[in-house]
């Protein structure tokens, strides 16, 4: 046999998985590594384990009618400023709420969760930190981080790069869904105070970033650029819930991508409309956004068309629950009357502002 062909062959017996660029003993270590925090978010529900090759979970006994409520969402190129800053420890949690937040919209308490985490080399350190962010998340929402897929695409994923996506499913009682009829025209609507950005609007930030050559060390009101924008999203899910059981929330828009202008219509039904009085300085973050405005000159409606502007979850209630609503949402968070719903005339615009 000529020497190229022997040395041929010989290769071939030494080809492994990761000669093609995918480690599988550092996904073998990194399950081990994650799986202290991931046990802490395990509910009664859950019959399977870490490792399983599918979730197994019962439906919790308390409800009655159940209707199963599934989600699915992403973190985005906020991933790009984690990478920046060399912090993963929050963008887990964004991946949670984003998911869980969209669940609790119809009244569904989250169940479980799962994570899909694409590479081109796996990097232990950061998937572990990112995956603990996850187990906060769940922790805060009360669902269980069930497994997941941790998957290496060398040759065809960007070097040194990573992405998110999260699914979670949760259960609602039928008889206690929320939203299913909408708002009434008078009901009044209260925001929710957001943490920050959550984790929309990225692209854009980002573009502003390169634009206007901001140093993310740099500081608003004493506080560093590059933390506020990785402020890990608000988990409305506790805060709603206990709401539910007092009183009827009406309808829940969450405030994500297309901000006040795409989400709240949402809840509304088809001949209504929303007047929203809104102003920045009401809310905790909302010289964040007055910051954004000043700097680039960006029109309001653009602010309020792309980010949550310092409301991260609407809710419509009743005018005689109003009172009740805001003293149970206020020992979470800050929240306060931002409108109403009213009947749309032929041609009216569904939100308004004034």
């Amino acid at each position: 046999m000529p020497t190229d062909d022997k040395e041929k062959e010989k290769n071939l017996e030494e080809l492994s998985y990761k000669q093609s660029g995918v480690d599988v003993d550092a996904g073998y270590e990194l399950v081990k590594k994650i799986k202290p925090f991931v046990e802490k978010t395990r509910r009664p529900e859950i019959l399977s384990g870490l490792g399983s090759f599918s979730a197994l979970t019962r439906i919790p006994k308390h409800i009655e009618k159940p209707i199963l409520v599934t989600c699915t969402d992403g973190v985005g190129t906020k991933i790009e400023i984690a990478k920046e800053m060399n912090n993963y420890s929050t963008i887990g949690i964004d991946l949670v709420a984003m998911c869980v937040n969209d669940l609790v919209v119809c009244g569904a308490e989250p169940l479980v969760f799962l994570d899909y985490y694409v590479t081109d080399k796996l990097d232990i350190e950061t998937a572990s930190k990112v995956i603990e962010g996850i187990a906060k998340g769940c922790e805060q929402a009360n669902c269980s981080l069930v497994g997941g897929e941790t998957a290496e695409h060398p040759g065809s994923f960007p070097d040194d790069s990573f992405d998110l996506a999260g699914f979670s499913m949760g259960v609602v009682d039928e008889n206690s869904m929320i939203g299913q009829e909408g708002p009434k025209n008078d009901d009044v609507l209260i925001g929710i105070e957001s943490s920050g950005f959550h984790s929309n609007g990225y692209s854009l930030l980002r573009k502003i970033i390169t634009d206007y050559q901001l140093d993310l060390g740099s500081k608003i009101q004493k506080e560093e650029i590059g933390k506020i924008f990785l402020e890990p999203t608000n988990i409305y899910v506790s805060a709603i819930l206990a709401l539910k059981k007092i009183l009827q929330i009406n309808a829940i828009a969450h405030i994500t991508g297309g901000g006040f202008f795409e989400n709240i219509p949402r809840m509304l039904n088809e001949n209504q409309k929303a007047i929203i009085n809104h102003n920045f300085s009401d809310w905790p973050v909302g010289h964040y956004f007055e910051w954004l405005m000043e700097l680039t000159n960006m029109p309001k409606k653009n602010l309020l068309n792309t980010f949550n502007c310092g409301v991260g979850m609407v809710i419509a209630v009743s005018q005689s629950d109003e009172e009740d609503a805001l003293g149970i949402l206020n020992q979470s968070y800050f929240a306060k009357t931002i409108g109403t719903v009213e009947e749309k005339k032929v041609n009216e615009e569904e939100i308004s502002f004034v």
